[in-house]
């Protein structure tokens, strides 16, 4: 068997702070930009109101005494609004860099599950509508109408294909349901949405009338589509691309930091172009057997040492497993730099960072980041000391700025991180930013005592990785 801690072969890729300068040269990543984020949401809500307002062209008055008329027009109203909800569904999981970079992925995501029932809704009333309203105007039965529609309508039945991969992707994202699937299952069932866009955006335009006779309207849809497939092609495959091919991304050494947890330093050409901010996470695909088909988010656990950057990762399944066994030489791809869980996301100059197990990674990260006055204190939580991922580099940090270093040691039941331990650690938390990561459980237990300790909820930063 392979020993998982391979040395560097004549390299020092240390990360301790003790062996390193104060300041390695790189970029960091860009700070939020809120006033473009504002932007894009009012583009959005424009263009929902153009799509809603494409519904009546082309209806005239008469049509609605018409036999079907009102159903007619509720069904290219609900289709062309659930179409563009679906749109924005996508872009909101595309990672737009103005947009990310401002709410971060996390916010992202829930925007995403908050709009994505309303895509299903619609087209399903589209679906009933539009049968409806042309089973009545041709004087036969809804299932014969919905048959007609499927067998000689044209691009029908690739869109019928598309409404049933929406309804599949939508089940998936049912939490019940997502529990029990594997990420790379749901990854691979979400992939589905690109292809239902492709399939139903012919039948939208060849068969919608308010776009026959109507250029402006026509030219809208195709801009608009046009823009979402050009937005997801640069976005997830060509920046990511770029990155890659300029930076050529290899497995320099594997090292075991606490029992089950490793790092995995990785060196790069062109490393001073290396744009990324201490609590920053990528989405990493190793290029080896039975890893390079899928990818995972994982932060950096020290600022990049260019040529060298480091990830620390648990050992938890298969996947992680086969991480930890990777040989030097092995070639990396990453997307990303994403999240806000940096130091552009504090509001004043007094800082606590909370780290539990592997989430104390992207804590000493973050700590390295944060500017040289801030007033720093730090709290580790671990079942053990040996547990404590980075402990050197975390002290050694907290030294160099003179800040103050808690360590809470023990099993969760009889050492615990409440908000009466909060208060003596920290004191007065009410004006402070207060950065938490760990298991889920942990984070959400942490958050609830700062809440009730007075930390506002907006200066309470998070980062989590749930799909």
């Amino acid at each position: 068997m392979t020993d998982v801690t391979t040395r560097p072969q004549q390299e020092n890729t240390s990360f301790e702070t003790k062996r390193r300068p104060s300041r390695a040269p790189r970029r960091s990543a860009r700070p939020p930009r809120p006033r473009i984020a504002n932007a894009l949401a009012l583009i959005a809500g424009i263009g929902l109101g153009l799509s809603i307002g494409l519904a009546f062209v082309g209806q005239s008055i008469a049509s609605f005494d018409s036999a079907g008329g009102w159903f007619t027009f509720f069904g290219r109203l609900t289709g062309l609004s659930g179409t563009y909800m679906l749109i924005i569904m996508v872009l909101l999981v595309t990672r737009l860099p103005w947009l990310e970079e401002t709410v971060g992925q996390v916010r992202l995501v829930r925007w995403h599950r908050t709009v994505g029932g309303w895509p299903i809704a619609l087209i399903a009333l589209h679906v009933v509508f539009i049968t409806l309203g042309y089973a009545e105007a041709s004087h036969v039965g809804v299932v014969s109408e919905f048959w007609t529609f499927i067998m000689h309508y044209p691009d029908m039945l690739t869109a019928t294909v598309a409404f049933v991969l929406l309804i599949v992707a939508g089940v998936s994202s049912i939490p019940a349901v997502r529990r029990t699937m594997r990420y790379q299952t749901w990854w691979a069932v979400h992939l589905y949405l690109y292809l239902a866009l492709v399939l139903a955006f012919a039948h939208e335009i060849k068969t919608g009338v308010m776009f026959i006779g109507h250029p402006l309207a026509l030219d809208f849809w195709i801009a608009l589509s046009a823009a979402a497939l050009g937005a997801v092609l640069s976005i997830r495959i060509l920046r990511p691309l770029a990155r890659n091919l300029r930076h050529q991304l290899r497995v320099s050494s594997v090292k075991e930091e606490a029992p089950g947890v490793y790092s995995i330093v990785i060196k790069g050409r062109n490393m001073s172009r290396f744009e990324v901010s201490g609590g920053q996470f990528f989405q990493w695909r190793f290029m080896a057997r039975d890893l390079w088909w899928h990818s995972h988010p994982y932060s950096l656990s020290a600022l990049p040492r260019p040529p060298f950057i480091r990830v620390t990762i648990k050992r938890l399944g298969m996947q992680s497993l086969a991480a930890t066994r990777l040989k030097p030489g092995t070639r990396v791809w990453v997307e990303g730099p994403y999240g806000v869980f940096t130091r552009h996301a504090r509001r004043g100059g007094r800082v606590v960072l909370i780290g539990a197990g592997v989430g104390i990674s992207p804590i000493r990260a973050l700590l390295e980041d944060l500017p040289e006055h801030t007033d720093v204190t730090v709290i580790l939580r671990a079942s053990s000391a040996e547990d404590l991922v980075h402990r050197a580099e975390v002290t050694q940090l907290v030294s160099e700025r003179g800040g103050q270093l808690h360590e809470i040691v023990g099993p969760r039941k009889k050492v615990r991180l409440d908000g009466n331990v909060l208060r003596k650690l920290v004191g007065k938390v009410s004006n402070t930013d207060v950065y938490v990561c760990g298991p889920a459980g942990f984070s959400e237990g942490v958050t609830e005592s700062l809440l009730r300790l007075g930390v506002r909820h907006d200066r309470i930063h998070q980062e989590a990785f749930a799909f």
